[in-house]
């Protein structure tokens, strides 16, 4: 970069982490995910709104074009991989197992029938999802179904612990079911990457699948063992928490390379790096909220900003698709996960506030849709339509788990109340 270029990148990154903090904050008042205030600054910054009065403000510094736009990319890149690794270090394997034949039967319904039904209304209904393409249909097909079955294990977590509920039988099963279909739902996605970039090649996918189920096996066993066993010594021997923090990082990285050197994705080797590092029993708490507050305060707003820059929201907001993939991700994860729950003897309530959490998609089918796009897979159209769905689905989880659970609903907190705090009486 030139001396011009520096400035528009240091005044791009700066601007951006401040302006995902306020509108973050001020969504968060309004009881939403911070993601939705980082989503909104990224639209305001990127082509859809500042860029359509101020073009030449947005070109030089809020690109994807040119040295600024490529460095910006890389720490968009850099940001997802580590978002992906802290998403794996919430996957907590020991919950999976406690939970019996409640939350498998949740998690294996919860994970079929999406997929089978999204995979179904991408082979049949494309043209419904704004997909003309008919050449990569199965692909297509098979990324639809991967997207109605994902969840966003972040966002159910914090949900269930703001309405106190992350320690009930419910919770823990929601959970346990989020994790396992998290972990399936990433392997299909990178299995269909590497379908792209192979072109569809059977062999190619036995390939990329073998690979893919081989990695995931080696390090949720033996990777996860080594880590488990050479942690006393980092967190004894290294300074504390930079020097365990610079391990988990650099081994999220490594593990990143791998994959994407076999041709699977990078974020793919993150995640399942963040299993086998967040599963150690001698990872204190200490410093696994350490990274969680560095990545998500740092380099989660980093990409979810953006992520706003990529296309303009505003052109490609189709009111058809944006209905349709909405409608489709609501009802399968109702039937499928609300089925599953009830098969593993719950009541009828139970089981829909069971789907309701599970429904819940928010940072995971972001970063989901963001890769489907830049590997050209999906529309612009269709990425907007998904943005919007993982952002309702989010927003909508906490008051129906609310009512389901309570038979109170609290939507959010009042705009009034956000802008003028209610003042504390002086005397008692």
């Amino acid at each position: 970069m030139n001396h011009n270029d520096l400035i528009n990148f240091l005044l791009a990154i700066g601007t951006m982490l401040l302006a995902g903090r306020i509108f973050g904050e001020f969504f968060r008042k309004l009881k939403m995910p911070l993601v939705v205030g980082e989503l909104i600054a990224g639209i305001l910054l990127g082509p859809s709104l500042l860029g359509k009065y101020y073009p030449i403000l947005t070109d030089s510094v809020f690109t994807t074009k040119g040295n600024v736009g490529l460095v910006l990319n890389g720490v968009s890149t850099i940001s997802v991989i580590m978002l992906l690794f802290v998403a794996g270090m919430e996957v907590e394997l020991s919950i999976i197992r406690q939970q019996g034949k409640t939350a498998f039967k949740t998690s294996l319904i919860g994970l079929l029938i999406p997929m089978i039904l999204g995979f179904f209304a991408g082979k049949h209904f494309y043209h419904l999802l704004g997909e003309t393409n008919t050449e990569n249909n199965l692909v297509f097909s098979l990324f639809i179904g991967t997207a109605m079955a994902i969840s966003a294990l972040p966002v159910i977590a914090r949900t269930l612990m703001d309405l106190d509920l992350f320690k009930t039988k419910i919770g823990m099963i929601i959970i346990a079911a989020a994790m396992f279909d998290d972990l399936i739902g990433w392997i299909m996605f990178s299995v269909i990457l590497g379908m792209m970039n192979t072109g569809g090649n059977p062999y190619s996918f036995v390939y990329t699948l073998g690979f893919t189920l081989l990695y995931t096996i080696i390090m949720l066993t033996l990777g996860r063992f080594v880590i488990n066993k050479s942690l006393p010594w980092a967190q004894r021997n290294l300074s504390w928490p930079g020097g365990v923090l610079a391990v988990s990082l650099g081994l999220a990285f490594l593990g990143a390379a791998f994959t994407e050197k076999i041709g699977i994705h990078a974020i793919f080797g993150a995640f399942i790096v963040g299993i086998a590092f967040g599963d150690s029993i001698h990872l204190n708490q200490k410093i696994r909220d350490i990274i969680h507050q560095f990545v998500t305060n740092i380099f989660a707003p980093l990409f979810f900003v953006s992520v706003g820059f990529k296309i303009n929201f505003i052109e490609n907001f189709d009111i058809q698709i944006v209905l349709v993939v909405l409608g489709l991700a609501v009802f399968c994860k109702l039937i499928g996960a609300g089925l599953g729950a009830l098969w593993g003897g719950l009541s009828v309530r139970e089981s829909l506030a069971v789907g309701f959490g599970m429904n819940a998609r928010g940072a995971m089918e972001i970063v989901l849709g963001l890769l489907a796009l830049q590997a050209h897979l999906i529309s612009p159209q269709l990425f907007v339509g998904l943005v919007v769905m993982a952002v309702v689905t989010s927003i909508m989880a906490g008051p129906m788990l609310q009512y389901l659970i309570t038979g109170e609903m609290k939507v959010g907190a009042k705009l009034r109340e956000i802008i003028k705090p209610t003042e504390t009486k002086i005397q008692e």
